[in-house]
């Protein structure tokens, strides 16, 4: 079959060497892609949001099966267009895809069926926020209610931060349209765990648990990213917690979805608070995380075409899915003064180390070619994964392969995974 990724990120990257090692999948195209997607795809210079250029490709090429990576074109419906078109593709509807695309639909949902979150509550307005401040207790949670890129969350430690927080979303409108409502919640303390899950609208089967490191420093300061690493499994993560988060939280969220008419089909992200009082829920996404992606997708012994397809016929059921058992780690290796502003456009050296090496992956995430070069373009620029044993061995490798890279402004964090030291 042929098949169609949308995205251009570390994400795309990871999906894109999972198709790639399918035996079903003769052709695979991109839409944009970038330059380390480019090894396994052909690489189409089609936006994320331009649903009717992809659909045109699609329908002119023979594309028998589409993914779509990121939220942005999944909450503006590019799944309900490939439908309308006749073409089979992985990811929510946008009517699903809400459970992502604002904050307030989710703890709206999970409040009204009995999901275990932090208490809450949706502003439309910033005088009503504030007022809703001056009685609240500290620290506190702002959320812009859209899509920000992973940096629409302010914790904020006092009410002088709190009512600067309300200002840069709902005033000044720092996360754009994402800040025309707001949700302000409690702040929970704990141990946070990522889990990804395939559904397919009635059946929801986990995957191996991770844990992301968004602040941009070590030791968790500096600015919320859009992820500079990750771990999997997370040791925190016990069984006994998956039991109960199977029933309370994933079967729980999957019927209420199609109480409401909302069928979820894709993956569904779980962002999980290990509080003293039990898991409670922080945020759902409607599709892989990023980095997440970039170590859970490593470990997955499936053929990805095959889950992904049973999860469009409704027969998700059938699937036995399974991962290695072993570990993963990926330090993201960012540019200098990221998120806030950097420079771009300078030579990678050493892409060519990871050819040869079974259980390394480095997945670009802000890269392109120019000049018959691998040359930075982003922010996030490469996710370098490695496997191991354990999560101990893994986190050596994955920092060992950091050093075969270099690139002008290379960053990154050196203490991805140190939580595990503490397990």
């Amino acid at each position: 079959m042929n098949v169609l990724i949308i995205g251009s990120g570390g994400r795309e990257h990871a999906i894109a060497t999972c198709v790639a090692k399918s035996k079903r999948v003769d052709k695979i195209y991109c839409a944009p892609g970038n330059a380390g997607i480019a090894d396994l795809a052909e690489c189409v210079n089609i936006p994320v949001m331009d649903f009717d250029m992809q659909v045109d490709f699609a329908k002119n090429n023979d594309v028998d099966f589409v993914i779509v990576g990121p939220d942005d074109p999944l909450v503006a419906g590019c799944v309900d267009a490939f439908e309308a078109a006749g073409i089979k593709v992985f990811g929510p509807r946008a009517n699903a895809a809400i459970i992502e695309g604002s904050k307030a639909f989710s703890k709206d949902l999970m409040k009204k069926y009995d999901i275990p979150t932090a208490a809450y509550e949706n502003f439309d307005n910033a005088e009503d926020a504030l007022a809703y401040l001056e009685k609240a207790s500290f620290p506190i949670v702002l959320k812009a209610d859209g899509l920000a890129l992973g940096k629409g969350v302010l914790i904020c430690k006092d009410l002088e931060e709190a009512k600067a927080g309300v200002k840069e979303i709902m005033l000044d409108k720092h996360f754009g349209d994402a800040g025309n409502r707001m949700v302000i919640e409690e702040f929970m303390t704990g141990r946070e765990v990522s889990v990804l899950a395939f559904c397919d609208g009635t059946t929801i089967k986990t995957m191996t648990s991770a844990q992301d490191h968004k602040r941009a420093k070590d030791g968790d300061q500096g600015l919320n990213t859009g992820g500079m690493g990750t771990f999997s499994p997370s040791p925190f993560y016990t069984e006994e917690i998956a039991k109960f988060c199977q029933k309370e939280v994933y079967e729980k969220t999957m019927a209420a979805m199609k109480a409401e008419g909302r069928d979820f089909v894709g993956v569904l992200f779980t962002g999980l608070m290990l509080t003293d009082k039990g898991p409670k829920v922080l945020e759902f996404n409607a599709r892989f995380g990023d980095p997440e992606a970039q170590v859970v997708l490593p470990r997955m012994k499936n053929d990805i075409i095959d889950v992904m397809e049973a999860c469009v016929d409704g027969r998700l059921d059938e699937i036995d899915l399974q991962f290695e058992d072993n570990a993963a780690v990926c330090v993201v290796l960012a540019s200098d003064g990221y998120p806030v502003s950097y420079e771009k456009g300078f030579e990678i050296k050493g892409l060519e180390t990871f050819e040869d090496k079974e259980g390394y992956y480095v997945f670009h995430a802000g890269t392109k070619f120019a000049d018959q070069k691998t040359v930075t373009n982003g922010g996030r620029v490469l996710g370098v994964t490695a496997k191991g044993a354990d999560l101990k061995e893994a986190r050596a490798n994955a920092y060992e392969a950091t050093k075969w890279i270099d690139f002008d402004n290379k960053y990154m964090r050196n203490d991805i995974g140190k939580a595990i030291d503490e397990a």
